[in-house]
């Protein structure tokens, strides 16, 4: 039987999910008032309060984004979106009380995707005893537009970064409201993938997020890197405004349609940048400065990503000719003459097949494998507990966000895309009835495994539990890993010879 809610708000009322009447789903809770009108481009303002009982039976629509028909695993088709998207969703088991909450941040580049994705479904890690929470936030310009007419207005002198505000939003509501659902407020684990995980970096460097969240989980992506190009956003948020009108004042600006808004940035390479930009206010400075100072959020941290993460999300340059392929290395190393050296010779084998391929991989393990692991660095630097994985059991390749239409056909079979960037998701929420296809018995004890590992850390900052393989914390002097496939094992390290090369020569 559903019983009504109390939020800060006004009373909500659930429904059971479709596969497990002990768990319940409350969907598409304002976290924040619509920004529209003058409140585009604004920090989240709360919600309004309402009346009688608010039904929560329907998610919200995703937030404004380019429609992706046609982009291997990612697509997601076409859709109704709208601005008004500041919701997010809960699933808690029914007799729920004082359970660990997990907050989970979408991936998608910070231009597309949504929380309440069939993907995201939260029943089956509910089960594992926690609160699931997901959440839409504002995307592309309409989350990250960093501009000096918007500087000016706001009495932080800061742009941008609205995305990030709209998550730190997210947590103050469930700060304020999420007890009522069963959940202990003061023990919530933020978890992201992709851009959702780069935001989740962040968030440990900023102050504004400080005592929102406790645990961090880190998949695909970290927020580690200079800034040192626009690291404001003001040169394209200029070109996207000059795209608009030349003489774009801030009513106009937010009275533009969102079509139009849509178009200039994909006619300006707007999102050619970093979304996140060092504003000042939500990040003071670059976040790696503040790791490396040991001035970040100290918590527990599990992080990690995948064996083929490059597959079609870096772009492949099979004509780079070995001239090129060394100015790429002068370029991009400031070591010396013994450091370009030891790259080359750690990447021999990528080198024999073609310098393009040895680019790509390069290019692959500095985004993902290294920065991974030196955020785990970073963390285990504090004696804070810390967990590394790396995931090489392959998944199939299919349309993980469409399962309607999730066949996806590749020349070499549904795995010959190796373990690409996003194959976790499926595992993680343990969903394999709700996305993609071709799934096998494998995938499905993997998938219980590492959604046990994942509720495990956000119960008690371990991963660990009773009949799991033993994941060794992470230490920077012998890189402990967990591979998860399956037979998941502890290694010394991943990859050691090539990201040893790498990090010293950045």
């Amino acid at each position: 039987m559903n019983r009504g809610i109390e939020t800060s708000y006004g009373w909500v009322v659930g429904d059971e999910t479709d596969t497990d009447p002990a768990i319940r789903v409350f969907k598409g809770i304002p976290y924040a008032q619509p920004p529209l009108g003058n409140l585009r481009w604004k920090p989240p303002e709360a919600p309004m309060a309402w009346t009688g009982m608010r039904s929560t039976s329907e998610f919200s629509l995703p937030c404004w984004q380019s429609h992706s028909e046609d982009a291997f695993v990612w697509s997601r088709g076409v859709f109704e979106r709208s601005e008004d998207c500041l919701y997010l969703n809960i699933w808690s088991p029914e007799d729920a009380d004082d359970l660990p909450v997990m907050v989970w941040f979408h991936g998608g580049a910070h231009t597309g995707g949504w929380g309440h994705n069939a993907l995201f479904d939260g029943t089956n890690l509910a089960r594992q005893g926690v609160v699931l929470v997901t959440i839409n936030y504002r995307l592309g310009p309409w989350g990250f537009l960093a501009h000096p007419l918007l500087s000016e207005e706001s009495p932080y002198g800061s742009s941008g970064n609205y995305g990030l505000l709209d998550k730190i939003g997210a947590l103050k509501w469930v700060q304020q409201n999420i007890s009522a659902f069963g959940g202990d407020a003061a023990n919530v684990t933020v978890f992201g993938q992709s851009a959702g995980s780069q935001s989740t970096c962040a968030l440990m460097t900023s102050p504004l997020a400080r005592g929102l969240f406790h645990k961090a989980i880190g998949q695909s992506a970290s927020c580690l890197g200079a800034f040192s190009s626009d690291a404001n956003g003001f040169i394209t948020g200029r070109e996207l405004v000059s795209e608009l009108a030349e003489d774009m004042s801030l009513d106009k600006l937010r009275a533009v349609s969102n079509e139009r808004l849509l178009s200039a940035a994909l006619a300006t390479n707007w999102a050619s940048r970093s979304r996140i930009t060092i504003d000042g206010w939500v990040l003071p400075e670059a976040p790696e400065n503040i790791f490396r100072k040991g001035a970040a959020a100290r918590m527990p941290l599990l992080v990690g990503c995948l064996a083929n993460e490059g597959h079609l999300l870096i772009p492949l340059n099979q004509s780079l000719t070995h001239e090129q392929f060394d100015d790429y290395l002068l370029r991009n190393f400031g070591g010396g003459e013994n450091q370009l050296q030891a790259i080359k010779a750690a990447y021999l084998e990528e080198i024999q097949q073609s310098p393009g391929i040895a680019q790509h991989a390069i290019a692959t393990d500095l985004f993902m494998a290294l920065s991974m692991r030196q955020w785990a660095s970073f963390n285990s630097v504090t004696d804070q507990p810390t967990f590394l994985y790396f995931m090489d059991h392959i998944p199939p390749a299919s349309r993980i966000y469409l399962p309607d239409t999730a066949e996806l056909v590749l020349p070499g079979g549904p795995r010959s895309a190796g373990a690409y960037h996003s194959g976790d998701l499926a595992y993680v929420f343990n969903n394999m009835d709700k996305a993609g296809a071709y799934w096998l018995p494998v995938d499905y004890q993997l998938a219980e495994l590492m959604s046990r590992y994942w509720a495990n850390f956000a119960r008690n900052g371990n991963p660990n539990g009773d009949d799991l393989p033993f994941w060794q914390a992470y230490h920077s002097q012998g890189h402990s890993t967990m591979l998860l496939n399956a037979t998941a094992q502890s290694s010394m390290g991943i990859r050691l010879v090539k990201l040893d090369a790498l990090q010293a020569a950045v």
